[in-house]
């Protein structure tokens, strides 16, 4: 190939990039013409780039292990290309049932008490009351006239037992945790069979509380004869480690956003989407002619939509915000969770009644299948990304063979119309950078799981995600710090050494340095996300716009609520600033009354910070069933570019601000211990001020610690 000059280098990239912004913001993502044509355009850049790798890049086949890493390198890169392209086609489909579920629910509402009754499973494994009971009473607290709640405990709790039969919902449990979930659920099946036999099962996760109307707005869609499943998306009330290490909850997306909003809605149009295990209603017929919720794969929900696929049956997508549950609080907890997924979806393939083995499957549901091996398959690339500058500075092996000047006219273009379609297609819920930290936060278990998994898929135990362990100190993830950590060293140091001993810069050397500096962006930003910082709130705070009123001393100050949660609130009132910590009184909120309350603290001239006292259960049990069933957003679903990207770089290199005095540990719900009756939770008001913390930030000791705060936390 003829070599380009430095100004049609830059022509390339700058029309590539005239034309991302174009397309950006003189089309709508809701528009298929402008989805196939900005696609068009970013597959052509990507298979132009893939055809130069193949042609241009590789060392020849006599180099050793240098010719293994490269084509492994290549193989995994052209996985993650192929699922982009992949992925380019199942979003020129999109779904929207809405209004399909405006007609069932005006149809149900119409029958009055007649609706079709609806069992409705919640699944529990080793899960405190402080998450359970959010469920619960949510549940309780659903817009339908006709259902009967059925815990389902795996861990055999008596205090579970006598909890259930306080408040009014039936309990069941089983002699052994055989087949995990999948099992937990089938016991419920016929439990459930030989007492209320409802028509319908609506499945719950023990930490995910269903909005009011989720029955209404999810059984209307079952009038379509083809429909064996209706599945609604999961929303977070909790930021995930990711958002939550990064200082970026405000401005950044969970990760299952994309997947949830973009992605299930897609394959909704291929009648492809699949079920995500909680939040969904199922026809019991169905799901008893397939002989139950299938056990074999750790993964029983995508099994399950795929053995009713066989029948015939789809899963229909119902993107609307119907029930709230608990992130992975913990990194750990994060990453134990997509290697789970990843080896329950290998598993579903190797299964004998699996979509590439079994009978009864089409092409497209077998393709769409595929579509998901190729999501975990592509993840090792990025970490043999991070890894190869290093292989390249100490051994002299590249990750593939080119100059700067090269990669800016095939690859750039290609790069540049994939982060700018990626952004644009999913409408802000992709960002450089942020995208790639969490892909490579789980690519060592992920890549670890695929490794294992091709020598020994089946016979693993089941690992439930934990939920509710405390989070109120710093915890560096030790090990995948050190892992990345020891790649930025070891890439640098090598970097710096082969420069300066280097007599002359060929051009592979200039593309690996440029190679280095962006594995140092991606590894630094790891570094951030490999330490849980403390969540300094015991129970999630809800935006609660309200209008209120402080009362105390037989005086009434109008105000307005700005944000609440089970243990307090805060308001803004006049004359706030002369209120002192410590003071007792009681706080209205709308549709429970009024509220025993102390101040904690003053925010400022007009805000107040109180906590909630003397709740009794009856009350406290109100306040959960107004807060978690009726939930505002109180985690961001767009990132916000600018905003993320600053609150990254002030995170990374000069820590976070310190906050105001903490507040003392809420209290929590009393564990249910006896058959006795509950006995109302009492706090103790205490009457002197809070004492006063000043923290000054401009001591040089503040300044010497702040890198190491930036990594570490508060702690220091």
């Amino acid at each position: 190939m003829q070599a380009l000059d430095s100004l049609q280098l830059l022509q390339i990239n700058f029309w590539t990039l005239a034309a991302v912004v174009l397309f950006t913001c003189l089309t709508h993502r809701d528009q298929w013409a402008a989805r196939a044509g900005f696609g068009a355009v970013t597959a052509l850049l990507l298979v132009n780039y893939a055809a130069w790798r193949i042609r241009d890049t590789l060392p020849d086949g006599h180099s050793g292990f240098a010719t293994v890493w490269a084509y492994a390198f290549l193989f995994f890169e052209m996985l993650a290309i192929g699922y982009t392209l992949f992925s380019i086609v199942v979003m020129l489909c999109r779904t929207d049932h809405r209004k399909e579920a405006d007609a069932g629910e005006r149809r149900l509402r119409a029958q009055g008490s007649a609706v079709p009754a609806v069992d409705i499973f919640i699944a529990t494994y080793n899960e405190g009351l402080d998450i359970l009971e959010k469920t619960i009473i949510a549940a309780q607290a659903i817009d339908y006239p006709n259902f009967t709640i059925w815990v389902l405990d795996d861990t055999r709790r008596d205090w579970l037992r006598d909890y259930c039969a306080e408040v009014g919902v039936q309990y069941a449990r089983r002699p052994d945790n055989s087949h995990a979930k999948a099992g937990n659920l089938n016991n419920g099946l016929r439990q459930s069979a030989a007492a209320s036999n409802a028509p319908y099962i609506l499945v719950l996760d023990a930490d995910f509380a269903p909005q009011q109307p989720i029955l209404m707005r999810t059984l209307g869609l079952f009038d379509d004869p083809k429909v064996g499943l209706v599945q609604t998306p999961q929303f977070y009330y909790n930021p995930d480690p990711i958002q939550h290490n990064l200082g970026t909850s405000a401005c950044w997306v969970d990760e299952q956003r994309v997947f949830f909003d973009v992605f299930q809605p897609a394959k909704d149009g291929w009648d492809a989407a699949f079920c995500v295990g909680t939040s969904f209603v199922v026809r019991r017929d169905l799901i008893t002619e397939v002989g139950g919720f299938p056990t074999g794969s750790v993964c029983e929900d995508i099994y399950t939509t795929y053995r009713l696929l066989q029948k015939g049956y789809v899963t229909r997508w119902l993107n609307e915000r119907l029930s709230i549950g608990l992130s992975a609080e913990g990194l750990t907890e994060y990453i134990n969770q997509r290697g789970r997924w990843c080896l329950g979806t290998i598993q579903v393939a190797l299964l004998k009644e699996g979509p590439l083995r079994g009978s009864g499957y089409t092409l497209n549901d077998r393709l769409h299948y595929v579509h998901g091996l190729m999501h975990w398959f592509s993840k090792p690339f990025i970490l043999m990304m991070l890894v190869s500058p290093v292989l390249y500075w100490y051994f002299g092996i590249a990750g593939f063979y080119a100059s700067p000047v090269d990669f800016l006219a095939f690859g750039m273009p290609a790069l540049i119309a994939f982060w700018g379609y990626g952004t644009w297609v999913t409408d802000r819920r992709t960002l450089p950078i942020f995208t790639e930290v969490t892909q490579i936060v789980a690519s060592l278990a992920v890549t670890a799981t695929i490794a294992s998994a091709m020598i020994r898929p089946f016979g693993r135990p089941f690992k439930v995600t934990a939920k509710g362990i405390d989070r109120s100190r710093t915890m560096v993830h030790w090990k995948l710090f050190g892992f990345f950590f020891a790649l930025t060293l070891f890439s640098q140091i090598g970097a710096y050494i082969a420069i300066s001993t280097a007599a002359s810069f060929d051009g592979n050397m200039m593309f690996n340095l440029c190679w280095t500096v962006v594995a140092l962006i991606y590894n630094l930003a790891t570094l951030v996300a490999c330490v849980d910082r403390p969540r300094l709130h015991g129970e999630e705070r809800f935006p609660f716009d309200k209008a209120t009123g402080f009362r105390f001393g037989g005086k009434v100050l109008p105000g307005r609520l700005v944000d609440i949660s089970l243990s307090g609130t805060s308001l803004t009132c006049a004359f706030a600033s002369s209120i002192k910590p410590g003071l007792c009184g009681q706080v209205w909120v709308d549709k429970l009354g009024w509220l025993d309350v102390e101040v904690m603290r003053n925010h400022g001239d007009d805000r107040l910070g109180l906590r909630f006292a003397d709740l009794d259960e009856t009350l406290r049990r109100r306040l959960i069933a107004r807060l978690f069933s009726d939930a505002s957003i109180n985690v961001v679903s767009k990132a916000e570019p600018a905003q993320a990207f600053g609150t990254l770089l002030q995170r990374s290199l000069l820590g976070e601000k310190r906050l105001a005095p903490r507040a003392p540990k809420p209290v929590k719900a009393p564990s249910y211990v006896s058959p006795a009756r509950w006995r109302p939770v009492r706090v103790r008001s205490r009457q002197p001020s809070l004492p006063s913390l000043n923290v000054s930030h401009s001591s040089l000791w503040t300044l010497l610690l702040s890198p190491l705060r930036a990594l570490l936390g508060q702690r220091l």
